[in-house]
């Protein structure tokens, strides 16, 4: 009986371990989609703390081309988020509406078109505990509507 009773408790323990193994670990990264209507469909990433990087995929799932319907996903602070687009603008498509070297800029992806995918690695020591971050797509017109918020979690 002893060695029964100590049998199911190794394959129980065993059994937790595997269980709780995924919970430990953190997952640092993130798919986000967006569309021909101009739309994420995340709206709010949370960044484990103990990601050395965060990793977010950006997967345009409609069919225009990005020179007709172009999304890219930057991050920067909220303050920033029109003064970013604005120089972006300006930088043109050749740099993918992100004026090269800002500052500002925490992470930002490649310009991509319909069926197209591209991944932006955030490097986590860039963010701070306690402040929101927003991430926006600076295709010209689109960072007024195509907008999420990104924070740091614990």
């Amino acid at each position: 009986m002893k060695t029964l009773l100590r049998t199911l408790c190794a394959i129980v323990s065993c059994t937790t371990a595997f269980v709780a193994a995924p919970a430990l670990a953190a997952d640092c990264s993130a798919t986000v989609e967006s569309n021909d209507a101009m739309q994420f469909n995340v709206k709010t990433l949370s960044v484990p703390a103990a990601c050395k990087t965060f990793s977010v995929t950006l997967k345009h799932v409609g069919k225009l081309p990005k020179t007709a319907m172009g999304h890219n996903l930057v991050l920067t602070v909220p303050g920033d988020v029109a003064a970013v687009a604005t120089d972006g603008i300006a930088a043109g498509v050749a740099n993918d509406y992100v004026k090269p070297q800002d500052a500002r800029v925490i992470a930002h992806s490649k310009l991509i078109g319909g069926g197209e995918s591209t991944q932006v690695d955030i490097p986590v020591a860039k963010l701070k505990a306690g402040t929101d971050y927003t991430y926006f797509c600076s295709f010209p017109g689109h960072n007024s509507i195509m907008k999420g918020t990104l924070k740091l979690g614990s």
